[in-house]
C-alpha cells in the first residue's frame, strides 16, 4: 500500500508545478526545480558524518616495492590514511565511499598491523595476492575513478614471490617431515564463534583437492549433508548442517619422486548454520593449525573481519565455498 505521507507531498509538489506553469511558464518552472536541487544538495552537506581517521598503530613491514603497491593500490579503503579526492566527501557519494571503506578496515586495515599475530600477516597477505590475480581488487567501480590503482602484471609477481618467501619462513622448521594422520588425533579445540573442533572429518568422504604456491597439499571433505547437497547441486544456499572441511599438510617428495603429505599445518572448518551466522553468509569459518589445534582469530568476529571478504569476491557462485567438485561448479 502508498505511503499516504509520500502520496500527498507528490501531489503537493504536482499543484506546485501545475501552478507555476499557469502563472510563471516552462523556464520558470525548470529554473525553480534546479534551484530547490541545489539548495537541497547544500542542506545534505549539513547532514554528512565525516569519515574518521584513527591513528596509525603499526605500519606494514615488508620490502619498500610491497609497501609502494599496497599504498598505491589497497591503502585509500584499507586502512586510516585515506586520501579522498572532494567528490568523495560529499553528500550523497560520501555515504557510499564511507561505508565502503568502514567495510574495508574491518576486513583489513593497514594502519594497525601490529594488532594481529605473524600467522595473521600472512594469511593476509596470501588475501591480498588471490584477491589481486583474480581481478577481483581494487574493485571495478573504483579502478574507473582510480585508474592508476590497477595492479599491473609484474605487480602481482611481486607480490607472489614475496608472499611465498614468508610463508617459506614460518613454515621452515627443523622436524620429523613424515606423515602422520593420527597427530591430532583425539584432541579438542574451539574456535572464538563456537565452531568446535572434530576428527569425525577424516571419516567423511572427500569431495576436493587443491594446493597452493606454497607446495601445500589440500584434501577437502564434506559430511553426509555437504556431500548430498554437492550431488543434487543444491547449494543456492547450502542447506544447514553443511560442513566442509579442508586439511592442509606441507607437500614432500619421497626419494622415489612420490608427492605426499608432510607435516599437518592445519583444518579448515565451515559451517552453515545460518540463524547463527548471519555476518557470514550463514557459514561458521575456523582454522585450527599446527598439531596443537590453536584457533585463529582473537574474538568470534574474525571470520566477518577476514574470512568472509575473500569468499564473497572469489566464491559467491558456489555458495562461498571453494573447491566445489569440478562438475558442479560454473567456474570450471
Amino acid at each position: 500500500m502508498a505511503n499516504p505521507v509520500t502520496a500527498g507531498s507528490f501531489e503537493l509538489i504536482k499543484s506546485i508545478m501545475k501552478l507555476s506553469k499557469q502563472h510563471y511558464g516552462k523556464k520558470t518552472v525548470v529554473f525553480s526545480l534546479l534551484l530547490l536541487i541545489a539548495l537541497s544538495g547544500v542542506f545534505l552537506q549539513f547532514k554528512s558524518t565525516p569519515l574518521e581517521y584513527g591513528p596509525v598503530t603499526g605500519k606494514v613491514e615488508a620490502p619498500k616495492e610491497i609497501v609502494a603497491i599496497l599504498e598505491r593500490s589497497c591503502f585509500n579503503c584499507h586502512s586510516n590514511e585515506n586520501d579522498l579526492h572532494w567528490y568523495e566527501k560529499i553528500v550523497p557519494v560520501s555515504w557510499l565511499v564511507n561505508k565502503d571503506i568502514k567495510r574495508a578496515r574491518e576486513i583489513m586495515n593497514f594502519s594497525e598491523w601490529d594488532k594481529i599475530s605473524r600467522a595473521e600477516h600472512i594469511g593476509k597477505m596470501w588475501a591480498v595476492l588471490n584477491m589481486v590475480k583474480a581481478d577481483k581488487m581494487p574493485l571495478a567501480n573504483y579502478r574507473i575513478l582510480h585508474p592508476g590503482s590497477k595492479v599491473a602484471e609484474s605487480e602481482i609477481q611481486t607480490i607472489k614471490k614475496y608472499v611465498l618467501e614468508i610463508t617459506e619462513n614460518q613454515t621452515a622448521k627443523p622436524g620429523n617431515h613424515g606423515i602422520n594422520y593420527h597427530e591430532t588425533a583425539g584432541k579438542i579445540a574451539a574456535s572464538k564463534n563456537g565452531v568446535i573442533y572434530t576428527d569425525e572429518f577424516k571419516k567423511w568422504k572427500a569431495i576436493s583437492s587443491s594446493t597452493l604456491y606454497e607446495n601445500s597439499m589440500r584434501v577437502i571433505y564434506g559430511n553426509d549433508i555437504a556431500v548430498k547437497a554437492i550431488e543434487e547441486e543444491n547449494f543456492h544456499p547450502w542447506p544447514d548442517g553443511a560442513v566442509v572441511v579442508k586439511a592442509v599438510w606441507e607437500q614432500i617428495r619421497n626419494q622415489y619422486g612420490e608427492v605426499r603429505p608432510g607435516k599437518f599445518i592445519n583444518a579448515q572448518f565451515m559451517v552453515k548454520d545460518a540463524a547463527r551466522y548471519k555476518d557470514t553468509e550463514g557459514w561458521g569459518f575456523a582454522k585450527f593449525s599446527t598439531p596443537e589445534l590453536i584457533p585463529t582469530g582473537k574474538t568470534a568476529l574474525f571470520a566477518a573481519q577476514s574470512c568472509i571478504g575473500c569468499h564473497r569476491q572469489l566464491a559467491g557462485e558456489t555458495g562461498f565455498l571453494f573447491s566445489v567438485p569440478l562438475k558442479v561448479n560454473p567456474k570450471n
